[in-house]
């Protein structure tokens, strides 16, 4: 059983689910970034997901551009990007991580050697933004070699003639990206998340997790009783991006804030 399996499936013994986080990668700093990412376990994130700062991350919003010339400026590298992995694996053994990006990063030097680099480190999937399905051979081989997961990503503009191509190989989880646009804090309506998440549900049997403009407990618990999971990103970054090296504590108590409301979600409606 894969890290995802097993987090998907103690969420859904607990009755909720799972809660699934963004930081980007060395922001403030790559030595800062380790007591991040302790702080959204501690404060009850089930799945990690790691960004890879780029020059060009031409889906995201500015809160997290910001956070990748933040860390760019740092100087982080991807051997920085590995070692911060490694010494989160060291310390959570049992928390699935994905690192999140574009292709130049990821195929610059190969993708064999990315891939290996990757599982070496602990990384249990990847998403990669500029990689459409229809060029999997970019990157999607490798991957599925070395033993990650290539996730996908589905949008409002997914159909069904499209959406088997989004799902063949993909694994660990499907994304939904809830709006058509970029990460920051737009938010679908309630009711399109649910037809969404239900059309997707009968055409696969992974998990689908549901992100984009998600800030708010009360946003994170509405979405948690319809998916599989929640993924909050641009808000913790935010408040990395106010704190700086200090973000621990409060990256903590938000994160706590969305894990209570998303627990409680599914309970409220029985």
């Amino acid at each position: 059983m894969s890290r995802f399996d097993a987090a998907f499936a103690r969420c859904r013994s607990d009755g909720r689910a799972a809660l699934v986080t963004f930081v980007t990668a060395g922001d403030p700093t790559p030595g800062a970034t380790g007591e991040i990412l302790d702080a959204l376990v501690a404060g009850g994130a089930d799945v990690i997901e790691l960004g890879m700062p780029f020059t060009d991350p031409m889906a995201d919003g500015p809160a997290i551009q910001l956070a990748n010339i933040r860390s760019l400026g740092a100087g982080t590298t991807t051997a920085d990007i590995l070692a911060i992995v490694r010494d989160f694996r060291s310390r959570h053994p049992h928390v699935p991580l994905v690192l999140m990006g574009y292709a130049n990063p990821m195929v610059r030097r190969g993708a064999d050697w990315f891939a290996q680099a990757a599982a070496d480190a602990g990384v249990d999937g990847v998403i990669c933004v500029d990689i459409p399905p229809e060029e999997d051979g970019a990157l999607g081989p490798a991957l599925r070699a070395h033993g990650i997961a290539p996730i996908r990503l589905a949008t409002p503009t997914t159909d069904a003639v499209r959406l088997p191509a989004v799902l063949d190989g993909a694994a660990g989880f499907l994304y939904y990206v809830s709006v058509a646009g970029i990460t920051g804090k737009q938010q679908a309506a309630q009711a399109s998340i649910e037809d969404a998440v239900a059309r997707l549900k009968a055409s696969t049997d992974l998990p689908v997790a549901v992100g984009f403009g998600v800030r708010t407990p009360e946003q994170a618990a509405a979405i948690g009783r319809v998916a599989d999971g929640v993924v909050v990103g641009s808000a913790i970054v935010e408040i990395v991006g106010t704190h700086g090296a200090a973000a621990a504590d409060p990256v903590r108590t938000y994160i706590q804030s969305l894990a209570a409301a998303v627990a409680s979600a599914r309970k409220e409606f029985a």
